[in-house]
């Protein structure tokens, strides 16, 4: 059979070979209407970009890495997604690696990736010290996806208002009447623990509450963490009333605990999660949480990773910040 070129193409869609090629690559502006036509065009031609062509011409791989904690939690596949959404029609295809959330896997990563010769990375840099992503950053373009706070050395940084969102669900606890509001969160000072941590206490500190430190506990973003950490927590005489979780696997697991118990949510027990993964609307009760928007997320990631592939000239690094919104569900 043979194959489709970007000449038959462009005469097929209508416009010219130049015209197809900054669609795949994006270096150029094109109309989202063209874009559309040329688009639908290669999916129905089939059109296969020669990468390894593209490569001896541009010194690209048209390859770009994406490392990321855990590939089961369902938030990032959801990302990579969106990533997709961006870098497929650009020609780039993705690598994906999962580090377990250790130092040593997600620079042994990096170092692959830079071995490779991928022309970028997107990092979820749980572990990673600024000095691993400065070095790093010297051999190929970074996106960081979370693990803020931004530093323009470090390349543009995306991530979703991780400390406005807990408190968003915090203050919606607070106003059903919970009076003791407990917190599971992940571990210190890796991915977004700390900004949703720094939202649970703002939202206690704004209704003139101090957070009881024996209602605080950390653990990794698992079922099985959310459910240990619960079962903690309602041991206690004094036991919570409410709890907010840091992820919505936590809350899954906090579901788990309560329903072990023999505890009624949301009557004894009000639970909140993080995420709105697709689990989150299936479990029961239903889950009350904070949307994380991922494909939005990994959208804006690929956004600033082409912009950097792209540009002619160093441009200033940039931070994004996604809004996320409360779901009010039956859990709390």
């Amino acid at each position: 059979m043979t194959q489709v070129g970007m000449t038959e193409v462009a005469a097929r869609a209508g416009v010219s070979v130049t015209t197809v090629s900054h669609v795949l690559s994006g270096r150029r502006p094109v109309s989202e209407k063209t874009r559309a036509r040329v688009l639908q065009v290669i999916e129905e031609l089939g059109y296969q970009p020669n990468t390894l062509a593209q490569g001896l011409r541009t010194r690209r791989t048209m390859t770009v890495g994406l490392i990321v904690p855990d590939l089961t939690n369902p938030f990032y596949p959801m990302m990579l997604r969106g990533l997709d959404d961006v870098l497929v029609p650009a020609g780039y295809r993705t690598v994906v690696c999962n580090t377990d959330g250790t130092r040593e896997q997600e620079l042994a990563y990096l170092r692959e990736m830079a071995t490779r010769r991928v022309d970028g990375v997107v990092v979820a840099p749980f572990q990673l010290s600024r000095k691993d992503l400065l070095e790093h950053r010297k051999a190929m373009p970074v996106v960081r996806l979370g693990g803020g706070p931004f530093d323009a050395d470090l390349g543009d940084l995306v991530r979703s208002d991780d400390e406005g969102g807990m408190a968003q669900a915090v203050r919606y606890l607070l106003e059903q009447g919970r009076q003791r509001v407990a917190y599971i969160g992940g571990p210190l000072h890796t991915g977004p623990s700390d900004l949703r941590e720094a939202g649970f206490r703002r939202a206690l500190a704004e209704a003139d509450r101090e957070a009881d430190e024996n209602l605080v506990l950390r653990g990794d973003y698992t079922r099985d963490a959310g459910r240990e950490a619960a079962e903690t927590l309602l041991d206690r005489e004094d036991r919570p009333d409410a709890i907010a979780c840091a992820n919505d696997l936590i809350a899954i697991g906090v579901l788990d605990a309560a329903r072990k118990l023999g505890l009624h949510v949301p009557d004894e027990l009000a639970v909140s999660g993080y995420d709105d993964i697709d689990a989150a609307s299936l479990v029961h009760p239903a889950l009350t949480t904070v949307v994380n928007p991922a494909r939005q997320v990994g959208r804006a990631c690929g956004e600033a990773l082409l912009r950097q592939l792209t540009a002619e000239e160093p441009e200033p690094a940039r931070e994004l910040v996604i809004a996320n919104s409360l779901v009010r569900r039956e859990s709390a």
